[in-house]
């Protein structure tokens, strides 16, 4: 006799493709609790295994959630990672220290493009006469060094 085997379909949860939610309301529903059920497992986190936890979180609209073990010591975890990895926060005054460099860079870029314009004869509107001479010589200059370097290499 053939023995049949009752089959136990087990429900569970399927998967989800991971994607962005696109309908608003189901995507902030789903934030609050994906974000409860994070806060509540680091919370766990940390009484379990007595972690240094610090967690920040920033919602779509710029609200601020955040998680410490010790609510004292959030600066004492960032300042901690930072050591660790050899990474730092940067500062509002590094910030406009990068801003003034990059202007300088702009500048100088810029100021190499309008000489390499000149060289190759693109803007030569705003030049003076002088300045236009002095071009004539530079690339008269430069014209018998490539004739010279390419008589060189024609003979070797």
């Amino acid at each position: 006799m053939g023995r049949i085997r009752a089959r136990h379909r087990i429900m569970g949860r399927g998967k989800i493709k991971i994607s962005r939610i696109e309908n608003k309301i189901t995507r902030q529903v789903t934030f609050a609790k994906r974000r409860a059920g994070l806060l509540k497992k680091t919370h766990e986190l940390a009484v379990l295994c007595d972690a240094q936890i610090g967690l920040i979180i920033f919602s779509a609209n710029g609200k601020l959630y955040d998680f410490c073990s010790d609510p004292l010591s959030m600066q004492n975890i960032i300042q901690k990672y930072q050591l660790t990895t050899g990474t730092r926060i940067v500062e509002q005054n590094d910030t406009e220290q990068l801003h003034g460099e990059m202007r300088r860079i702009i500048s100088e870029t810029q100021n190499l493009q309008m000489s390499l314009q000149r060289y190759t004869g693109e803007d030569l509107s705003s030049l003076t006469l002088g300045e236009l001479n002095e071009l004539e010589q530079v690339l008269v200059h430069a014209s018998h060094n490539v004739r010279a370097r390419k008589i060189f290499r024609e003979n070797t």
